[in-house]
């Protein structure tokens, strides 16, 4: 029960500082809302298990963490590019890929699915057990999947035994 009550508290303290709305209506939605969010996912942001692994998993993505926000910004600027481009449409190549991952863990699948999602120019469309499908704008996205990313997420979180 103090799993979904952290996690409800850092929710709603997160909600607060970005919405911006103190008034009574406003606040009532936002704890409405961190408390369904916190009553169906209070497991995912509270890992149980060792102290030893989730302190290594924190360690883990600090490390992936400054070059997730480099691709961040590299792919937007790419799609800037491509967007201000005279020839837009010929830059723009969509399509749905699929590739099986090597990550085991669900963690590493997740931040990986999600890092995908948070680059611009690719969305992480499902993951079904070992399978990706993600939607690319463009070719060259397309063929670096999976790529480094998926490297760098199996250094950050993957066991190494």
């Amino acid at each position: 029960m103090s799993r979904m009550a952290t996690t409800f508290l850092a929710m709603l303290a997160f909600w607060i500082v970005l919405s911006g709305m103190f008034d009574g209506f406003h606040l009532s939605l936002g704890i409405l809302s961190c408390l369904l969010v916190a009553w169906f996912s209070h497991d995912l942001l509270l890992s149980v298990g060792p102290i030893r692994s989730r302190i290594r998993d924190f360690f883990g993505i600090l490390r992936y963490l400054p070059y997730l926000f480099k691709e961040i910004v590299l792919a937007n600027l790419q799609v800037a590019y491509i967007v201000l481009h005279p020839r837009m449409l010929d830059l723009i190549d969509p399509s749905l890929v699929r590739f099986r991952t090597s990550l085991k863990r669900p963690i590493s699948k997740v931040t990986f699915g999600q890092s995908i999602t948070l680059t611009p120019a690719t969305i992480t469309v499902s993951i079904d057990d070992d399978e990706f499908t993600v939607y690319a704008l463009t070719r060259s996205s397309a063929e670096s999947l999976p790529g480094e990313m998926e490297r760098r997420v199996a250094a950050a979180l993957e066991d190494r035994r």
